[in-house]
Order: C-alpha cells, then structure tokens, then sequence
C-alpha cells in the first residue's frame, strides 16, 4: 500500500481545466498529480526532494515544432522515466515522431479514463513490456473479412467457424477472450460478412459508463426524465437499427439494464427513459466478454446471448500462430505514414514465440511497433526484443509463463508449416483422435462452417461427418 501511496503522475503542459479532470482520472486509480507549465520547471520537480515519487510523465498536448525537444529534455532528466504524450486526433504520423522523439506511449485524445489507466500500469509495471498497451497499433488495424483472420490454430479455426456461421443469421452472438485477443476484431468481421454489414456498427463500452448513464446511453431518454435531460436523446439501440450494436464487456452492465435488454431482444422495441412510447428497431446484438458471465447476471439475457457463443483462444495457446501475426503486423505498419517495410528474422520469431503474451494479440501488436519504430536495420532480430527474454523473471503470474513449445514446432511455425501438432510436449506423438478432431477443426474454420464442402474436402460423407463430430466432442453450433 505505502507504495500505490506514493505514486506520482508529472503533467506537463495542461491548462487548467484539463489539468483538473486528468488530476481526476488519476486520482481515480491512485495517483496523484503534480504539474509542471514547462520544461523548466518539470526538470526541476524530477531534480526536487519529490521526484522519485514520480512513475511517470504524461505530455498533455503535442507541438510538432516543440513536442520533439520536450520529449528529449525529459528524457535527459529521467533516462528511465515512462513519457506518455496525449495529443488531439490520434494521427499516426505525429504518433510516430512523438515515439521516435522518446515517448515510451502515445494516446489520442479525449482519453477514457480506463484506457489511460491501463497506459500507466503498461509503463510502470516491470513485468510488462513497455508500450504494450499501445492504442496506436490499434488504429492502425485495417478491418479484415473472417476467412483473412490471421491464425491457423484449430482452436482459433473453430472460433472462425462458428462466427462465419453466426453471421449469417440475426441472433445475438457472444464473444468471449482475454483482453487483446481480438474480440472487437471479431465483431467487425461478423458484421461485415452479414446482411446487416450495409448498416451501422456502433460500440458501447459497458464497463467505461457509469450505472446512472448506462439505460439512457442504450434507450435513449426524454427531455425531462432525469435532472439534466434538457434535451431528447436517441439510444444507441435505435441508431444501430437495421444494423449490430456491440455491447463491449456486456458483464458490467447493471441487473435491471440487462432486464431492460432482454425486454428490447424478445420485443424489437425500445422505450426512451422517461417515455410512455416506444420504437420498433431490428439490430442485432454482439456482446464481448473477457470470461464467461458472471452467475448473477440476468438468466433470460444470458440465456439468448449464449445461444451462439465465439470463445477466442489467448495467443499463449496458438504460439504457432506468432509467426504469420508478426509478418502480417509488420507488413501492415510498413503502410503507415512515416513507417517502412521490414522483415524479421527466424532467431526473433523463436523468442517471440516462447514468451506468454498476458496481453495477447494487442501487447504483441504494440511490441512489434515499437521495433519497428527503433529498428536501424531491414529485419527485426532476436536484439530488438531484450525485453521479451527477461519478462517473466519479475512476476509470478501464470499468464506470463512461456509456453513450453518444442523446437520442431517452433521450426515448423516459422518455416510457415500447417499447424496440426504431431508431438506432445515430452516428444511422443498425440493420439490418432486428437489429430484427427484438429484437422477437422481446421477443416472447418478453412470452409467458413459450411459443412458440406468441409465433408467433401476431407472425403467422407457429410453423415459420418456429423458423427465424427459428435465422437470427438468438436462444437460447431452457431
């Protein structure tokens, strides 16, 4: 406790009003705030009796003339300090001179005050990688119809295969994964590949609204219905008619605001808080969920939620897949304002490969962006992620324990081999079942669930297909 007591949060360059709702934010999770209008005058509380109180910087505004020459005098102060720049827009180009410049993170402004949370824990814990949490590499993120989603794990294919299959109806769909798995991801590829995919995608952060907010946030509310409702307000569930609302870590939602849900799925009407009336809408609902929900929550709505369930596997459990995410990642930020292409090499993909990613696709994400960015050669090697070999040294969390994959599989991974294993870890083959139930799995999640072509492929009638499934325990239904 003595030390979450002790933690300091430097602001630089915030006008008042700002600095009070960052002080706010802050205060929040159990940092205090000091201020700084300058560089001077930040240099000289990092250099005062109170300095080592201080976890981090935060950079409130970015000028691209003096942004550049704060970042260095701070970093010339505090060579180790965390320096998080907070800049208006979220342009990738500014991103990329701000981390060029020294920033260890870059957020975009407005911030929630969770997101900035989680950039602060990123950059102060030691068994993090640093920037890992970085929402830039998210930006950067170009929407990818289902069948180009890159993983070849069967865990992963089946995951595809019951959400190609999803999409092609009109009931809600559950999403559930660790945090950074690509859930969002997943969403934007149902919507896309469904008949809605011509109508809106709209979010609702269920955990970042507060209680007293949430009802009028997805119903809507009449002038009048609340102190402060001086004007009407469409819900988020009339805004998405006709096409999917994305309910994000729907499990925070209130008991009665899931009652009221439920009431909109089974009804197709929405009624504004403080409204005798209601709105007919068609929208289909995909929920996320970083765990299975909870036991309280509503029975009715969980019942239709779960109905079609997506469970995304976390990246420690699909090593193989690291290879072709990394070269996709890659290639994709080579497009980027300000980027270039490289390439990486075998001796850095193996050590990518035998870390256990706690956060997952996302912390894998912001680590190869920030090589990127520091890169002097063409190819990222296994020197450009010194940070990666020593991770799980500071922490004892299971999530950080690096997956004991063998060698040939790591060979088999880069080389880009298909993914069906053969061996178990201590070197003897796995049993003509398992392979079996992978192979159909990726057979599946290859064919986008449809089950015909997936019988026919493998050459064998669609009833001894089903049969199979049903023997090996393979769920296919959406």
């Amino acid at each position: 406790m003595r030390e979450a007591s002790l933690r300091s949060l430097l602001l630089v360059d915030a006008d008042a009003n700002e600095r009070r709702q960052l002080t706010a934010f802050a205060s929040r999770f159990g940092w205090s705030v000091v201020g700084a209008s300058d560089a001077e005058t930040a240099v000289a509380l990092l250099q005062g009796p109170h300095g080592r109180d201080v976890r981090a910087i935060i950079i409130s505004s970015w000028d691209e003339g003096d942004g550049p020459k704060l970042v260095a005098t701070l970093r010339d102060a505090a060579p180790d300090m965390s320096i998080i720049v907070l800049a208006e827009g979220g342009s990738i180009s500014l991103a990329v001179e701000a981390m060029r410049a020294g920033a260890t993170d870059y957020l975009a402004k407005p911030v929630a005050p969770e997101r900035l949370f989680d950039a602060l824990e990123a950059q102060t814990d030691r068994r993090r990688a640093g920037g890992e949490l970085m929402p830039l590499s998210e930006k950067m993120a170009h929407e990818l119809p289902l069948e180009e989603l890159v993983g070849a794990a069967p865990d992963f294919r089946a995951a595809l295969a019951v959400a190609a299959k999803a999409a092609r109806n009109r009931l809600p769909i559950l999403i559930i994964g660790e945090p950074g798995t690509g859930k969002e991801t997943f969403a934007k590829a149902i919507h896309a590949a469904s008949l809605r995919a011509k109508g809106p995608l709209l979010t609702v952060d269920c955990k970042a609204i507060t209680a007293n907010s949430i009802d009028s946030e997805l119903f809507g509310h009449m002038p009048g219905a609340f102190p402060g409702a001086f004007a009407e307000k469409i819900g988020r569930l009339v805004e998405a008619d006709g096409g999917t609302l994305l309910l994000d870590e729907v499990g925070a939602l209130p008991i009665e605001t899931q009652r009221l849900l439920d009431r909109v799925l089974a009804t197709g009407e929405v009624r504004p808080v403080g409204c005798n009336g209601s709105n007919s809408v068609d929208v289909r609902i995909v929920a996320t969920a970083c765990r299975p929900l909870p036991d309280d929550f509503d029975p009715a709505l969980a019942s239709r939620l779960t109905t079609t369930t997506v469970t995304i596997p976390p990246l420690r459990e699909r090593s193989g897949d690291i290879p072709a995410l990394a070269r996709h990642l890659l290639t994709r930020y080579a497009d980027e304002p300000g980027m270039r292409s490289l390439s990486i090499g075998n001796d850095a993909l193996a050590v990518l490969m035998r870390y256990g990613w706690p956060g997952n696709v996302r912390q894998l994400a912001g680590v190869l962006f920030r090589a990127a960015l520091q890169a002097d050669g063409h190819s990222l090697t296994a020197e450009d992620f010194p940070h990666i070999a020593i991770q799980s040294r500071f922490t004892q969390r299971t999530t950080d324990i690096s997956p004991d994959i063998g060698q040939a599989s790591t060979d088999a991974a880069v080389s880009g081999a298909p993914q069906v294993t053969l061996y178990r870890r201590d070197g003897h083959l796995r049993s003509l079942e398992e392979i079996e139930a992978d192979i159909i799995r990726l057979a599946i999640g290859h064919y986008r669930g449809r089950m015909t072509e997936v019988a026919r492929r493998l050459g064998i009638g669609r009833s001894t297909l089903y049969r199979k499934l049903g023997e090996l325990g393979i769920d296919t239904a959406a």
